[in-house]
């Protein structure tokens, strides 16, 4: 039985997958990682995907206006989406992954859209906080998809609190950056937006990869009520989910 699943439905090596695609095997292998091909580890740490996935990707594809790549995930080969050798602040142990996975999602200095600021404008409401933002966090900085109060687009990403919540399982408080000695002198904390006060959830696609935060922020020292927290990681899971949509247009 095993033997005829076998044959009938091989399993390929990312060399072998990219022979069949047309790509190179580098491609392949940030596909997989990012989960736009379905595949798995063998012991040894190498990535293995089935003929039937790989052939479901050429159908799904086909008849579709350009090349494979053009309809596929992007190849990060920009520094922003390749693990910073160097970062000088905390990084998940799957740093690259993450950032393929990010790259899938051609969020990075995309146009504003509505499905994503109308959740920081609920985000800010429901926990009357003066500033929201959707964060997504390249090797090099946070980029803000969609924000309220305030007027920057980015900063660098060892100034970012959310480069700590995304190392955690649920949501990451910080009641007082002031009286805590891994933000004392952040740059947000002692100069604008002289941030005090910060909540963030990570925005996790289906694998578990942090693309980055749904976070609120105040310029005084608070804590959330309960259901102000539960109505943030609702926000959170609907955020993850157009993140989720957008890798799969």
């Amino acid at each position: 039985m095993n033997s005829n699943l076998i044959e009938e439905d091989p399993i390929l090596t990312t060399s072998a997958a990219a022979r069949l695609l047309g790509v190179a095997t580098s491609t392949v292998q940030l596909w997989m990682e990012s989960g736009a091909i379905e595949s798995w580890k063998t012991p040894g740490g190498h990535r293995r995907t089935r003929e039937s996935h790989i052939r479901a990707l050429m159908n799904k594809v086909s008849g579709q206006s350009g090349n494979l790549e053009r309809r596929l995930p992007p190849t990060p080969t920009d520094p922003e989406f390749l693990p910073n050798p160097d970062p000088g602040f905390p990084v998940p142990e799957e740093e690259a992954q993450r950032l393929a996975a990010l790259a899938a999602t051609r969020l990075v200095d995309s146009l504003p859209e509505e499905r994503f600021d109308r959740i920081v404008r609920l985000a800010s409401k429901v926990t009357e906080s003066p500033i929201a933002l959707i964060s997504l966090l390249t090797a090099r900085r946070q980029w803000f998809k969609a924000r309220v109060g305030l007027p920057a687009q980015q900063t660098p990403r060892e100034w970012a609190f959310c480069t700590h919540a995304i190392l955690q399982d649920g949501p990451f408080v910080v009641e007082d950056a002031l009286t805590d000695g891994r933000f004392t002198d952040n740059p947000l904390v002692l100069a604008d937006p002289h941030m005090r006060f910060y909540a963030g959830v990570p925005l996790r696609d289906p694998s578990g990869m942090a693309m980055g935060t749904l976070c609120v922020i105040d310029r005084e020292p608070r804590k959330l009520r309960a259901s102000e927290l539960q109505a943030l990681m609702d926000l959170a899971a609907i955020a993850a989910s157009e993140i989720e949509a957008s890798g799969e247009h």
